[in-house]
């Protein structure tokens, strides 16, 4: 039976949060797209609408139609996953589950204050930064411009919004409520507050708060899934700009990673990975995964990203189109390697990157297994007959020697 759905914009950020369901042994689903909430069987179902970079209006219409859906089928509660840096379409998102929910209000819980991602009233942190002068705020493709969250959501919508300081009750209240949390202990105080009563019909909030849910759900029989055992040769494909995801793999190439930039005519020529050139790529790749247990290969230039810039100018390829055509490109090279046998465990950095990456193999669901760390998550789909197991993250996620932790980690493992 359906219990909870959680409606997600970007696949890596479906995956952050269906693991803390999925890493407590609750039957919990990750599909992109539509889904038939009728004949569901798993007790949680998070739907990726991949709608982070789309117009508002289309963005507020993807969500409420699955709202409406899940009300129509009884669904007990519906959680709408946030980025918990702010990026995509808040206000239109969460202003549509409220108006399909036809709840009373929707307490909003922002929140990662696990990895150091909190709200102090009303204002959104990045590790003590205000989010909009973090480096979320020069994200080149979704920059987040506000970080009084209120506000933010006032950007796309007229729906009340109010912030709510640690203790104070929703009861009375209508309208968006944002919760402030600058601690975990903060979140599961909420939670329980907003749990007295019985089951709230909406909530929203990112990983953060969903890590309680087993708990407030009655879901958890304080069980977690073991870590299985995984291939110890390890590929990074990173589609991320973010800057922390850069350190990271500078980090692994002194460690001794071997590290491989494409080119921009690699990234964005139509066709590129069925040419001749391509395929003469494709065979050096192979010979550079026979060769080394532990590879990077990434979509950004070295020092900066204005090669890439120049080629898609000189050929009219706007900001949009950079973004579509680079993902599409690493989806179809990561099609051509799949069948590799020296293709060990892999990691996926970007939501693009994953969500083109399982598209060129036609694998549109994931299934969660376990956190490795905070918002890196072990998920495994089988194509053709074979289990592939797949680590993905948010490209804001994680340490600086997060990658070489990890190789070491399953090597040991």
């Amino acid at each position: 039976m359906l219990r909870l759905l959680m409606i997600a914009d970007d696949f890596t950020g479906a995956l952050d949060t269906g693991v803390q369901l999925a890493a407590h042994g609750i039957p919990t689903q990750v599909v992109v797209g539509q889904a038939d909430l009728s004949a569901c069987s798993s007790t949680v179902l998070v739907v990726d609408t991949e709608t982070r970079h789309l117009p508002a209006a289309k963005a507020a219409k993807a969500v409420e139609e699955l709202t409406r859906s899940a009300v129509e089928n009884g669904v007990g509660c519906i959680y709408k996953k946030t980025d918990s840096a702010l990026r995509g379409n808040i206000g239109a998102e969460l202003a549509a589950l409220l108006k399909a929910s036809g709840a009373r209000n929707l307490p909003f819980l922002p929140a990662f204050p696990q990895i150091g991602r909190t709200t102090e009233k009303g204002v959104h942190y990045i590790k003590g930064v205000p989010v909009n002068e973090s480096p979320f705020g020069i994200d080149p493709f979704e920059p987040v411009r506000c970080a009084e969250v209120t506000k933010l959501i006032h950007l796309q919508t007229d729906v009340p919004a109010q912030s709510l300081q640690p203790g104070e009750t929703a009861a009375d209240k209508t309208g968006i409520l944002v919760y402030d949390a600058a601690t975990a202990a903060d979140l599961e105080a909420a939670g329980q507050q907003l749990f007295q009563n019985g089951t709230p019909p909406v909530l929203a909030g990112c990983a953060g708060f969903a890590a309680f849910l087993p708990e407030l759900l009655g879901l958890s029989d304080g069980s977690m899934v073991e870590t299985p055992q995984l291939d110890p040769r390890l590929l990074v494909l990173c589609g991320s700009v973010n800057p922390i995801t850069l350190r990271q793999m500078d980090t692994a190439e002194k460690a001794g990673f071997t590290r491989l930039r494409l080119t921009p005519r690699q990234k964005l020529e139509p066709g590129y990975w069925a040419s001749a050139d391509g395929k003469a790529a494709l065979a050096e790749i192979e010979q550079m995964l026979a060769a080394n247990p532990h590879c990077i290969i990434e979509t950004n230039d070295a020092g900066d990203n204005q090669l890439t810039a120049d080629y898609a100018a000189a050929r009219g390829i706007d900001l949009d189109g950079l973004r579509v055509g680079i993902s599409g490109s690493v989806g179809q090279m990561f099609g051509a390697l799949f069948g590799s046998e020296h293709l060990g465990t892999l990691l996926l950095t970007g939501g693009d990157t994953l969500l083109q990456c399982m598209n060129s193999v036609g694998a549109r669901e994931l299934e969660p297994v376990c956190e490795l760390e905070s918002g890196i998550v072990l998920a495994r789909f089988t194509y053709q007959g074979r289990t592939r197991y797949v680590i993905t993250k948010s490209g804001g996620f994680g340490q600086e020697d997060l990658l070489v932790e990890l190789a070491d980690r399953i090597a040991k493992h």
